[in-house]
Protein backbone atom coordinates (compact mmCIF):
# COMPACT_ATOMS: atom_id res chain seq x y z
CA UNK A 1 0.00 0.00 0.00
CA UNK A 2 1.38 3.38 -1.03
CA UNK A 3 1.37 6.27 1.40
CA UNK A 4 -0.68 9.29 0.48
CA UNK A 5 0.53 12.86 0.88
CA UNK A 6 -1.93 13.27 3.75
CA UNK A 7 -0.40 10.35 5.65
CA UNK A 8 3.11 11.68 5.00
CA UNK A 9 2.08 15.06 6.41
CA UNK A 10 0.60 13.43 9.52
CA UNK A 11 3.83 11.64 10.43
CA UNK A 12 6.11 14.51 9.42
CA UNK A 13 4.25 16.86 11.73
CA UNK A 14 4.51 14.43 14.64
CA UNK A 15 8.13 13.47 13.79
CA UNK A 16 7.21 9.84 14.40
CA UNK A 17 7.27 6.98 11.90
CA UNK A 18 5.43 3.67 11.67
CA UNK A 19 7.84 0.76 11.34
CA UNK A 20 7.33 -2.76 10.00
CA UNK A 21 9.62 -5.47 11.38
CA UNK A 22 9.62 -9.05 10.13
CA UNK A 23 10.94 -11.53 12.69
CA UNK A 24 11.04 -15.35 12.56
CA UNK A 25 7.88 -15.33 14.69
CA UNK A 26 5.94 -12.99 12.42
CA UNK A 27 5.55 -9.50 11.02
CA UNK A 28 4.59 -6.63 13.29
CA UNK A 29 4.07 -2.88 13.34
CA UNK A 30 5.41 -0.39 15.86
CA UNK A 31 6.39 3.28 16.07
CA UNK A 32 9.78 4.99 16.25
CA UNK A 33 10.87 8.57 16.85
CA UNK A 34 14.24 10.27 17.13
CA UNK A 35 14.71 12.81 19.88
CA UNK A 36 17.57 14.52 21.69
CA UNK A 37 18.71 12.53 24.70
CA UNK A 38 18.17 15.42 27.12
CA UNK A 39 14.45 15.53 26.25
CA UNK A 40 13.84 11.83 26.83
CA UNK A 41 13.68 10.34 30.29
CA UNK A 42 16.44 7.80 30.79
CA UNK A 43 16.18 4.84 33.13
CA UNK A 44 17.65 5.46 36.54
CA UNK A 45 19.87 2.69 37.96
CA UNK A 46 17.81 0.38 40.10
CA UNK A 47 18.54 0.85 43.79
CA UNK A 48 19.37 -2.24 45.76
CA UNK A 49 16.46 -3.41 47.86
CA UNK A 50 16.89 -4.89 51.35
CA UNK A 51 16.39 -8.35 49.85
CA UNK A 52 19.35 -7.74 47.53
CA UNK A 53 21.70 -6.91 50.39
CA UNK A 54 23.36 -9.44 52.62
CA UNK A 55 23.50 -8.96 56.37
CA UNK A 56 26.97 -7.41 56.22
CA UNK A 57 25.79 -4.59 53.90
CA UNK A 58 22.41 -3.92 55.49
CA UNK A 59 22.01 -1.14 58.03
CA UNK A 60 20.52 -2.43 61.30
CA UNK A 61 16.89 -1.47 61.78
CA UNK A 62 15.78 0.74 64.66
CA UNK A 63 16.14 -1.20 67.87
CA UNK A 64 18.03 -4.05 66.17
CA UNK A 65 21.33 -4.84 67.91
CA UNK A 66 24.41 -4.85 65.73
CA UNK A 67 26.53 -7.98 65.80
CA UNK A 68 29.76 -8.10 67.82
CA UNK A 69 32.07 -7.81 64.82
CA UNK A 70 30.16 -4.80 63.59
CA UNK A 71 30.26 -3.16 67.04
CA UNK A 72 33.98 -3.75 67.32
CA UNK A 73 34.51 -2.30 63.87
CA UNK A 74 32.50 0.78 64.74
CA UNK A 75 34.51 1.23 67.95
CA UNK A 76 37.78 1.07 66.01
CA UNK A 77 36.48 3.58 63.47
CA UNK A 78 35.42 5.92 66.29
CA UNK A 79 38.83 5.70 67.96
CA UNK A 80 40.63 6.30 64.68
CA UNK A 81 38.39 9.26 63.94
CA UNK A 82 39.09 10.79 67.37
CA UNK A 83 42.82 10.34 66.83
CA UNK A 84 42.64 12.06 63.45
CA UNK A 85 40.69 14.97 64.91
CA UNK A 86 43.28 15.35 67.66
CA UNK A 87 46.14 15.47 65.16
CA UNK A 88 44.29 18.02 63.04
CA UNK A 89 43.68 20.23 66.07
CA UNK A 90 47.37 20.07 67.00
CA UNK A 91 48.44 20.91 63.47
CA UNK A 92 46.03 23.83 63.26
CA UNK A 93 47.56 25.29 66.42
CA UNK A 94 51.03 25.20 64.83
CA UNK A 95 50.24 26.79 61.47
CA UNK A 96 47.37 27.84 59.23
CA UNK A 97 46.96 27.11 55.57
CA UNK A 98 48.60 29.83 53.55
CA UNK A 99 46.96 31.50 50.55
CA UNK A 100 48.91 29.41 48.05
CA UNK A 101 47.51 26.17 49.51
CA UNK A 102 44.01 27.59 49.33
CA UNK A 103 44.48 28.58 45.69
CA UNK A 104 45.67 25.07 44.83
CA UNK A 105 42.62 23.60 46.56
CA UNK A 106 40.32 25.87 44.54
CA UNK A 107 42.03 24.78 41.31
CA UNK A 108 41.54 21.12 42.23
CA UNK A 109 37.85 21.75 42.87
CA UNK A 110 37.47 23.50 39.50
CA UNK A 111 39.08 20.53 37.73
CA UNK A 112 36.75 18.11 39.51
CA UNK A 113 33.73 20.17 38.46
CA UNK A 114 34.86 20.10 34.82
CA UNK A 115 35.23 16.32 34.94
CA UNK A 116 31.67 15.98 36.32
CA UNK A 117 30.10 17.89 33.42
CA UNK A 118 27.33 15.98 31.67
CA UNK A 119 27.93 14.72 28.11
CA UNK A 120 26.52 16.65 25.18
CA UNK A 121 22.95 15.67 24.19
CA UNK A 122 22.68 13.42 21.15
CA UNK A 123 19.87 12.12 18.98
CA UNK A 124 18.55 8.77 20.21
CA UNK A 125 15.81 6.40 19.00
CA UNK A 126 12.61 6.01 21.00
CA UNK A 127 10.29 3.12 20.16
CA UNK A 128 6.85 2.08 21.31
CA UNK A 129 8.20 0.15 24.30
CA UNK A 130 7.15 -0.49 27.87
CA UNK A 131 8.61 -1.89 31.09
CA UNK A 132 7.58 -5.55 31.23
CA UNK A 133 7.77 -7.38 34.58
CA UNK A 134 10.07 -10.38 34.54
CA UNK A 135 8.63 -13.82 35.20
CA UNK A 136 11.10 -14.64 37.97
CA UNK A 137 10.50 -11.40 39.86
CA UNK A 138 7.53 -9.19 38.88
CA UNK A 139 9.08 -6.32 40.84
CA UNK A 140 11.92 -6.22 38.30
CA UNK A 141 11.13 -4.94 34.81
CA UNK A 142 12.83 -5.13 31.44
CA UNK A 143 12.09 -3.03 28.39
CA UNK A 144 10.00 -4.75 25.73
CA UNK A 145 9.13 -3.70 22.20
CA UNK A 146 5.41 -3.57 21.47
CA UNK A 147 4.69 -5.18 18.09
CA UNK A 148 1.22 -5.38 16.60
CA UNK A 149 0.25 -7.86 13.92
CA UNK A 150 -2.26 -5.46 12.36
CA UNK A 151 -2.45 -1.69 11.83
CA UNK A 152 -5.79 -1.73 13.64
CA UNK A 153 -4.18 -3.19 16.74
CA UNK A 154 -1.45 -0.56 16.77
CA UNK A 155 -3.87 2.33 16.29
CA UNK A 156 -6.18 1.00 18.99
CA UNK A 157 -3.32 0.73 21.48
CA UNK A 158 -2.06 4.25 20.79
CA UNK A 159 -5.56 5.67 21.31
CA UNK A 160 -5.86 3.84 24.64
CA UNK A 161 -4.57 5.00 28.01
CA UNK A 162 -1.83 2.37 28.19
CA UNK A 163 1.60 3.80 28.91
CA UNK A 164 4.68 3.56 26.71
CA UNK A 165 8.04 5.28 26.44
CA UNK A 166 6.71 7.44 23.60
CA UNK A 167 4.49 9.24 26.11
CA UNK A 168 7.33 11.66 26.88
CA UNK A 169 7.71 13.10 23.38
CA UNK A 170 6.04 16.30 22.32
CA UNK A 171 2.94 16.06 20.10
CA UNK A 172 2.24 12.53 21.36
CA UNK A 173 -1.19 13.61 22.58
CA UNK A 174 -2.00 14.72 19.03
CA UNK A 175 -0.89 11.37 17.60
CA UNK A 176 -2.95 9.57 20.24
CA UNK A 177 -6.05 11.60 19.43
CA UNK A 178 -5.87 11.45 15.62
CA UNK A 179 -4.25 8.15 14.61
CA UNK A 180 -6.26 5.58 12.67
CA UNK A 181 -5.35 2.26 11.10
CA UNK A 182 -5.09 4.02 7.73
CA UNK A 183 -2.13 6.02 9.06
CA UNK A 184 -0.09 2.89 9.79
CA UNK A 185 1.66 2.59 6.43
CA UNK A 186 5.45 2.30 6.83
CA UNK A 187 7.61 3.77 4.09
CA UNK A 188 9.99 1.48 2.20
CA UNK A 189 12.89 2.79 4.32
CA UNK A 190 11.09 1.74 7.51
CA UNK A 191 10.44 -1.88 6.53
CA UNK A 192 12.94 -4.40 7.90
CA UNK A 193 13.13 -8.09 7.04
CA UNK A 194 15.12 -9.51 9.93
CA UNK A 195 13.66 -12.94 9.26
CA UNK A 196 15.71 -13.18 6.03
CA UNK A 197 19.10 -12.07 7.37
CA UNK A 198 20.48 -15.39 8.62
CA UNK A 199 19.26 -17.30 5.56
CA UNK A 200 20.85 -14.77 3.22
CA UNK A 201 24.20 -14.89 5.03
CA UNK A 202 24.30 -18.67 4.91
CA UNK A 203 23.85 -18.67 1.14
CA UNK A 204 27.33 -17.25 0.61
CA UNK A 205 29.08 -14.04 -0.40
CA UNK A 206 27.88 -14.04 -4.00
CA UNK A 207 24.23 -13.62 -3.06
CA UNK A 208 24.51 -11.42 0.02
CA UNK A 209 21.86 -8.71 -0.12
CA UNK A 210 23.60 -5.46 0.83
CA UNK A 211 20.41 -3.45 1.32
CA UNK A 212 18.86 -6.17 3.49
CA UNK A 213 21.93 -6.45 5.74
CA UNK A 214 22.63 -2.72 6.01
CA UNK A 215 19.03 -1.96 6.99
CA UNK A 216 19.10 -4.81 9.51
CA UNK A 217 22.15 -3.26 11.15
CA UNK A 218 20.48 0.15 11.33
CA UNK A 219 17.28 -1.02 13.00
CA UNK A 220 19.05 -3.42 15.36
CA UNK A 221 21.37 -0.67 16.58
CA UNK A 222 18.29 1.43 17.28
CA UNK A 223 16.53 -1.45 19.02
CA UNK A 224 19.62 -2.33 21.02
CA UNK A 225 19.72 1.21 22.38
CA UNK A 226 15.98 1.52 23.00
CA UNK A 227 15.70 -1.90 24.68
CA UNK A 228 18.93 -1.48 26.69
CA UNK A 229 20.42 -4.64 25.13
CA UNK A 230 24.13 -4.21 25.77
CA UNK A 231 25.02 -7.48 24.04
CA UNK A 232 23.36 -6.29 20.82
CA UNK A 233 25.07 -2.91 21.02
CA UNK A 234 28.45 -4.54 21.59
CA UNK A 235 27.99 -6.96 18.68
CA UNK A 236 27.28 -4.04 16.34
CA UNK A 237 29.68 -1.53 17.87
CA UNK A 238 32.42 0.24 15.95
CA UNK A 239 35.27 -2.13 15.12
CA UNK A 240 33.29 -5.33 15.67
CA UNK A 241 33.21 -8.03 12.93
CA UNK A 242 29.61 -7.16 12.06
CA UNK A 243 30.50 -3.48 11.89
CA UNK A 244 33.29 -4.37 9.47
CA UNK A 245 30.79 -6.32 7.37
CA UNK A 246 28.46 -3.32 7.39
CA UNK A 247 31.28 -1.00 6.29
CA UNK A 248 32.31 -3.32 3.45
CA UNK A 249 28.73 -3.60 2.19
CA UNK A 250 28.31 0.17 2.25
CA UNK A 251 31.50 0.62 0.23
CA UNK A 252 30.25 -1.86 -2.36
CA UNK A 253 26.88 -0.12 -2.53
CA UNK A 254 28.54 3.26 -3.03
CA UNK A 255 30.09 2.10 -6.32
CA UNK A 256 33.20 4.20 -5.73
CA UNK A 257 36.76 3.15 -6.51
CA UNK A 258 37.03 1.39 -3.17
CA UNK A 259 34.21 -0.97 -4.12
CA UNK A 260 36.66 -3.35 -5.84
CA UNK A 261 38.80 -3.69 -2.73
CA UNK A 262 35.67 -3.94 -0.59
CA UNK A 263 34.59 -7.02 -2.54
CA UNK A 264 37.96 -8.62 -1.83
CA UNK A 265 37.55 -7.84 1.88
CA UNK A 266 34.04 -9.27 1.79
CA UNK A 267 35.30 -12.70 0.78
CA UNK A 268 37.52 -12.82 3.85
CA UNK A 269 34.48 -12.52 6.13
CA UNK A 270 33.22 -15.93 7.21
CA UNK A 271 29.61 -16.45 6.18
CA UNK A 272 28.88 -18.97 8.93
CA UNK A 273 30.38 -16.77 11.65
CA UNK A 274 28.37 -13.79 10.42
CA UNK A 275 25.21 -15.88 10.28
CA UNK A 276 25.71 -17.14 13.84
CA UNK A 277 26.35 -13.63 15.15
CA UNK A 278 23.24 -12.28 13.47
CA UNK A 279 21.19 -15.24 14.68
CA UNK A 280 22.16 -14.34 18.25
CA UNK A 281 21.22 -10.68 17.76
CA UNK A 282 17.84 -11.46 16.25
CA UNK A 283 17.19 -14.00 18.99
CA UNK A 284 17.86 -11.45 21.74
CA UNK A 285 15.60 -8.90 20.09
CA UNK A 286 12.87 -11.50 19.58
CA UNK A 287 12.85 -12.33 23.29
CA UNK A 288 12.38 -8.62 24.03
CA UNK A 289 9.22 -8.36 21.92
CA UNK A 290 5.75 -8.19 23.39
CA UNK A 291 3.34 -9.28 20.67
CA UNK A 292 -0.11 -7.72 20.82
CA UNK A 293 -3.41 -8.48 19.04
Amino acid sequence: MRRSAKIDAFWEKARVDPVEIALPSGVGYTLRAYRMSDTVEEDEPEDATPADLDDSDREPADGEPADEDDSAGRAKESAASSSRRKRIDEDSDDEDLDEEDLDESDEDLDEDEEEDEEPEPEEVPVFLTWDRPTESNPAVTRRALLLFRTPDGLAEFVRSDEASHLDVIEDWDTVRAEITADHVVPSDEDQYELDLVVKNLREGHDVWDSELLIKAGEVCRDLGHALRLDSVMNALSTGSPLDELDEVLRNIESGRIGAFFARRRLRRIGSQQAALAWRSIIGKISTSVDWRD
